[in-house]
């Protein structure tokens, strides 16, 4: 039996195995590593964090660490995968390429192949993809962007993207730049700016986390929402400054303060009377948190698709852990983020040690 069974190798899974294996306990680590990433973000695509995010509790093995003073700006997707792979390695982090398909009581895994685990605790690290979100009149008419990553049937075409975030304009950059003949961009909120931000004002409220439990739900509602409303515009309806001399040279149409009232094949009828056409439909909608859609998990407490979380993030069944994306609700939004896997797996594995 081991003490501790992750399941999921992203960014979260990989920070918690290493604190764990840090720290003298026996680790399984059950996943397909940095799937989501690999397989659900582009060739070409640029991050939006710097060097100063990394996976390493210790703060040893990070991302500056692996760069060795050569340090782009922005950061490739594919340079952070590097990076990952490298810091697995010297953490002497094992995966086991499989899919967890069932964990029952007392945590026995059962994996696709048909072999089990045995664990004292087990952390589940579900990648984003399962939460993706597409509005009910786009169902069967299009693909979210985490679905779509090859671009390479994109030339000549005409393309509708509906989201106005970082996703949705960097998707309607690499679409126009594969070679597409118009991009639309749709959405509801006014028109993003571009410009250079600076994530610096989530640290404080990453410290606060780590020294005092619970301490995003003890906040009193108004400063949640004032939090969340910075959060909103530093990281929402502020896009990267890189995006938009590249959209400048592309056939990349914006329509803010605007929805899609009307599809019929390949036309579409926006809410402010435009009418376009569009051979591809792609949705840039985010995320939302539906625990239900991983199907592994055993029945826990949730509240609105998120698991009821304590402050250590357990759910309501004893030595099981969910962080990343499901918990921001109980943990803030930078919890979704790379930034939250460190300070996530520093909570957790301490959690454990006093168990």
């Amino acid at each position: 039996m081991t003490d501790l069974l992750v399941i999921g190798a992203g960014p979260y899974g990989l920070s918690v195995a290493r604190e764990a294996l840090r720290r003298g306990l026996s680790v399984s680590v059950v996943g397909r590593p940095m799937s989501f990433w690999r397989e659900h973000m582009p060739a070409g695509m640029y991050l939006r964090s710097g060097p100063d995010w990394h996976l390493d509790p210790a703060e040893e093995l990070t991302l500056r660490e692996f760069l060795a003073g050569d340090e782009p700006d922005p950061l490739p997707i594919e340079r952070f995968l590097s990076y990952a792979d490298w810091f697995a390695a010297e953490a002497g982090i094992e995966v086991e390429e499989g899919e967890v398909m069932r964990l029952e009581p007392g945590f026995v895994a059962t994996l696709a192949d048909g072999g089990t685990i045995s664990a004292r605790a087990v952390v589940a690290a579900p990648g984003i993809a399962r939460f993706s979100v597409v509005p009910d009149w786009g169902a069967g008419v299009g693909e979210h962007t985490c679905d779509l990553v090859d671009f390479a049937g994109m030339d000549g075409a005409r393309v509708l993207i509906v989201g106005g975030r970082q996703s949705a304009y960097e998707w309607a950059a690499l679409i126009g730049e594969a070679g597409a003949e118009r991009v639309d961009v749709v959405h509801r909120h006014a028109e993003p700016r571009f410009d250079r931000v600076s994530w610096a004002f989530v640290e404080p409220h990453i410290e606060a986390t780590l020294s005092t439990p619970g301490w995003w739900r003890k906040l009193p509602a108004a400063e949640r929402d004032a939090i969340g409303r910075r959060f909103w515009e530093v990281g929402r309806l502020t896009l990267e400054h890189w995006l938009a001399p590249r959209l400048a040279r592309l056939p990349v149409h914006r329509h803010a303060r605007a929805e899609v009232v009307a599809v019929a094949g390949g036309d579409i009828t926006l809410s402010t009377g435009i009418k376009l056409h569009a051979d591809r439909i792609v949705f840039a909608c985010g995320y939302r948190s539906d625990i239900a859609r991983v199907p592994y998990l055993p029945s826990i407490s949730t509240s609105d698709g998120f698991p009821d979380l304590d402050p250590a993030f357990g759910t309501s069944v004893p030595g099981l852990y969910i962080p990343g994306f499901p918990a921001t609700r109980d943990f803030g939004p930078f919890f979704g983020f790379v930034r939250g896997a460190v300070p996530a797996a520093r909570i957790i594995v301490r959690d454990m040690m006093r168990a």
